[in-house]
């Protein structure tokens, strides 16, 4: 997983290696990594893949 961006609350990840071709890398990024980052990162609103800029 890679920083893309932060803007606006958003946080913008890309996923790499066997991640980025997984179908199930997007329920990852809102299910696990969302969560994760909203509690440690409380400016976090939201999580989403690097390729929905």
């Amino acid at each position: 997983m890679e920083f893309e961006d932060f803007d606006n609350g958003v946080l913008y990840l890309r996923m790499r290696g066997a991640c980025a071709g997984c179908p199930s890398s997007s329920m990852t990024l809102k299910a696990g990594i969302e969560n994760m980052m909203k509690h440690y990162v409380p400016e976090v609103m939201e999580v989403r893949a690097a390729d929905a800029l």
